[in-house]
């Protein structure tokens, strides 16, 4: 696994494309969101403020955004999943993934309560490059992003990693430690990626709710820090010319 200079080398990130509107959320399968619900706002539930924060699960093809949002998720997670076909065959690159028989089409949706009054809502991202239209659309009001990385196919995650930093959106990596993929220190991963310096790098199993956990719980805290740092930053000037 070498170092790549120019990330977007044989990709060309997500298109600025007009976004269309994300699927409907049924509400009797998902009660928590009631059709006002807005991910990332404070809503009152009783006498009880309740803080829901958007967080979206980002990465390449088949490397595991759909089995992460429903390893964590403690509601059903709403999938749109479909089996690929033969014409997908011309444009999907399935090579390290030859088991995959279906492939997200808009998006995954999953919840998971970290501590009492904070709960989290998954939006899992399609992969393949005809569907980032969409990125556009579910990013907006996002906290932060994971960005699920597979040390066999590293560059499929270029991409998603090139899109958050231009946006400045926080975000982690986080390498689905598949069996037979071989094993790369943080370090090493973080270099080959050629990350900001500060990105953190977190190794986890997509498949346990446990480890998951612990990468969302990572992601809050270092998306904290980015935008406390931000807000300090902005209000800085003006109280010093007081």
């Amino acid at each position: 696994m070498g170092h790549h200079d120019n990330r977007t080398s044989g990709a060309s990130g997500p298109a600025g494309a007009a976004p269309e509107p994300e699927p409907d959320l049924d509400p009797d399968l998902h009660p928590d969101l009631g059709p006002d619900a807005d991910p990332g706002t404070v809503e009152e539930d009783g006498e009880l403020a309740a803080l829901a924060l958007k967080i979206l699960v980002a990465g390449g093809f088949g490397v595991g955004k759909t089995t992460l949002v429903g390893a964590v998720s403690e509601i059903r997670p709403l999938r749109t999943e479909e089996q690929l076909s033969e014409a997908g065959e011309l444009v999907d690159d399935t090579g390290g993934v030859d088991q995959k028989t279906t492939t997200t089409v808009a998006m995954d949706f999953g919840r998971i309560t970290i501590r009492s009054g904070l709960s989290l809502y998954l939006f899992g991202t399609p992969g393949q490059d005809r569907f980032w239209f969409l990125w556009d659309e579910l990013s907006q009001g996002a906290l932060g992003a994971v960005v699920l990385a597979d040390t066999r196919r590293l560059e499929d995650c270029f991409p998603a990693v090139d899109y958050f930093e231009h946006r400045r959106i926080p975000f982690v990596v986080a390498v689905n430690c598949f069996t037979e993929a071989r094993r790369y220190g943080a370090h090493d991963v973080s270099r080959a990626l050629d990350l900001e310096q500060g990105t953190p790098v977190v190794l986890c199993d997509a498949r346990d709710k446990d480890s998951g956990k612990e990468v969302l719980i990572r992601l809050v805290e270092y998306a904290g820090r980015v935008h406390t740092a931000r807000l300090l930053d902005s209000v800085g000037p003006q109280a010093g010319s007081v």
